[in-house]
Formats: structure tokens, sequence, C-alpha cells
């Protein structure tokens, strides 16, 4: 190995969920091994939920380490994406879809990556932006998905969705979700969408629980813009929410429209385990009784 190979980290980030056990050690134990490699280090607390709403700038961080689960990587994203920022999502608990990276194992995943043995998987990210009267009246980013639903106890809103120009249908269901690849294994897998590669390019439209069983997922070219619009007479207040972590309220003839994002979130492959081998273990695909 080349020195022209190897990976100079001057400047790190942890991200860190302060709620998951462990949390405190494993910042001073990075930190205490990055500052004696010559490496400034910053420190992001998230205390509580209403800490992943909240962003800064960190525009020239080297790489990022999150700590915690697969939301804190979701944060993580949204916070750094624009500025291309590698992040080393290690896991605080059991391994998630996102976070295939150990507590244990931080240490030679990272010497690894710095030795430049260790590639980046980048992840398509979703903007979303909200039109009011002709104006965008909000934007959002993120790498999961973004959800269309009624604000309180379930009802059925109505939602017409048209994909490049094309009225698709029109949609009377719980809500509906558009999903990236990465985020087609958390909500939209438990209603029922496709399972993708995290890294391919496309978006997948998935109503919730439709009152017309023919209204099916779509998977389409993430290049293709989505509009979703929120039909005049609803019978409850309707949300979209991003990532499971940002909410705002939405009003009848709002038009939501979906995007790939300029750029792409950017994780640290694990030398242990890839997506599959984790899809596989957290899926129970072993073919045993439990299976």
């Amino acid at each position: 190995m080349t020195e022209k190979t190897k990976r100079r980290i001057k400047k790190a980030l942890l991200v860190v969920n302060e709620t998951k056990d462990g949390s405190s050690g494993l910042v001073a134990e990075i930190t205490e091994f990055l500052e004696r490699e010559g490496t400034s280090v910053a420190v992001y607390k998230l205390r509580c939920e209403a800490d992943f709403n909240v962003t800064r700038e960190y525009a020239d961080m080297d790489i990022a380490f999150s700590l915690g689960g697969d939301g804190t990587v979701l944060f993580s994203s949204r916070l750094l994406a624009s500025h291309d920022t590698p992040i080393l999502a290690i896991n605080l608990g059991d391994f998630g879809f996102i976070t295939e990276v150990s507590k244990d194992e931080w240490k030679t995943v990272y010497d690894r990556y710095c030795h430049g043995e260790l590639g980046i998987s980048e992840r398509l990210m979703l903007k979303v932006a909200v039109e009011r009267n002709g104006e965008v009246v909000a934007e959002f980013e993120g790498l999961n998905d973004a959800v269309i639903s009624a604000a309180g106890i379930s009802k059925v809103v109505r939602l017409t969705l048209t994909i490049s120009g094309t009225i698709l249908g029109q949609y009377r269901a719980d809500g509906v979700i558009v999903s990236t690849p990465t985020g087609s294994t958390a909500y939209s897998a438990a209603a029922g969408g496709p399972i993708l590669d995290p890294e391919m390019e496309a978006l997948i439209i998935n109503p919730i629980c439709p009152f017309t069983l023919s209204n099916r997922p779509i998977v389409c070219n993430a290049n293709v813009p989505v509009y979703i619009e929120i039909q005049r007479h609803q019978r409850t207040e309707v949300i979209l929410t991003t990532d499971g972590q940002r909410v705002f309220p939405l009003e009848p003839q709002d038009k939501v429209c979906f995007t790939r994002a300029a750029k792409k979130a950017r994780i640290i492959r694990s030398h242990s385990r890839n997506f599959y081998e984790v899809l596989r273990t957290k899926l129970n695909w072993a073919g045993g009784p439990d299976a």
C-alpha cells in the first residue's frame, strides 16, 4: 500500500445519540484515539427527539462518525450530504439495515478506510418540495422516505399522483410513502413494498392501505419527477413526514414534488458484512422454522 492511496483525516465529526447505552464511553474512546492521531474532533449531541430537527453547518469535515442506530444515520446524512462527507455508521444496539458496523469494530473499519481498503456506498437521497399557490413554502431532504398521511387518528386521505407529467390516478388511502432504495427496508417494506439494492437509482411510490386494491406499489426512475397533490376535500388534517423525523402540515391543493437530491449520502462500507448479509439476518431468511 503506497502513501498516495491513504486517506488523511484532519477533521472528524462525531454525531452521537446520547439516548443509546454506551454512547458517552464510545465518544471518549474515539475522541482520544483521533486526537492522538492529530485529528481535530467536533461532537454533535442528540439528546431527544426534537434534536433531530436541528441542523448546523459542518462543511469541512473529512469524516463523520454516526453513533446510534439507523435514525442517527438518517440525521447525519441530512446534516452532511451537501458536503460529500463520508459517514462511518456505528450501531449501538442490534445491527440496522444502514448501520453495519458494531461498536467493537469501529477502529478496524476506520483504519482500513484510511488505508484505502474500504470503499464508500453512495446512496440516493430524496428532495421534497411543497408548492402552495404557485410558491415553494418548504423543502426537505431525506435518506429513507417521505410520507403523506393523516395527522391524527387513522383516516383516509385523498391524493392525486402524477409521474413524469402523466396523472396516474387518485388514491383514497391512509397515505402514500415515497421511498428511496435505502428506505425500501423501512416503512415501505412494512407496507408491502419491494426491497431494492440500496445503490439503485429509483424511487418507490407505495400507497398505505389503499381503499382500491388495484393500487399497487410502483418503482420509477429516480430522474422522473413525482407529484402528489392534496385534493380539495379532506376529512382530516394531512401532514408530510420526512425520514420519520421532520413533520410539515399540508393544506388542500398543496402539490408535493419528489425528486432526487443533488447530492448523495456517502456511507463507508463494512469489511465484515454487506447489505445482503444484513438483509438475510434481519429478515431471518436462513430457511429455518422461524423464517
